[in-house]
């Protein structure tokens, strides 16, 4: 089940971004954010795009964000998604089904095209990502460094109209 996510959720948000840092796989962060960190962008991203909360038997599982990508009005039917499942639900297949439900939705909440920003390295979301028919269209070499390795950023698109 995908719910919108409210305030009472924000320490179970912080919980599962905080667990994807140490990976060096999923973000750029190299610290632990706080829920009031979180709680900056969940108020912003709420306003015009679905922040969902994905349940299994009233446990919660993971957390989807929208958000607008570049901040454009001629990029209002885009939207940059990302996915992130609590490490003891991992590789069950709950990020299939959150990316799922997001390109079903994508037509009633006027998105024509999503992408994905994703590590290079992060081969099990250029996996998912791929499975659904996104492709590779860009790729910013060597834009991070994480624990003085570069690291290279894809941008993953797919064109839903």
């Amino acid at each position: 089940m995908f719910r919108d996510s409210t305030i009472d959720d924000l320490s179970f948000v912080t919980e599962v971004y905080n667990a994807t840092i140490p990976s060096r796989l999923v973000t750029a962060d190299t610290t632990p954010l706080t829920t009031d960190d979180i709680a900056v962008w969940w108020k912003a991203t709420r306003t015009d795009r679905p922040f969902w909360i994905i349940e299994h038997n009233h446990q919660r599982i993971g957390w989807v964000r929208f958000r607008d990508f570049y901040g454009r009005p001629g990029y209002r039917h885009t939207a940059e998604i990302g996915i992130y499942i609590h490490p003891a639900h991992q590789g069950k297949g709950w990020g299939a089904k959150a990316l799922e439900q997001a390109i079903d939705s994508a037509p009633t909440l006027q998105i024509h095209t999503l992408l994905g920003f994703i590590f290079a390295q992060n081969e099990p979301s250029l996996s998912l990502f791929r499975s659904f028919g996104f492709t590779c269209w860009g790729q910013l070499p060597n834009i991070a460094l994480l624990d003085d390795r570069p690291c290279s950023l894809e941008i993953w698109g797919k064109s839903l109209k």
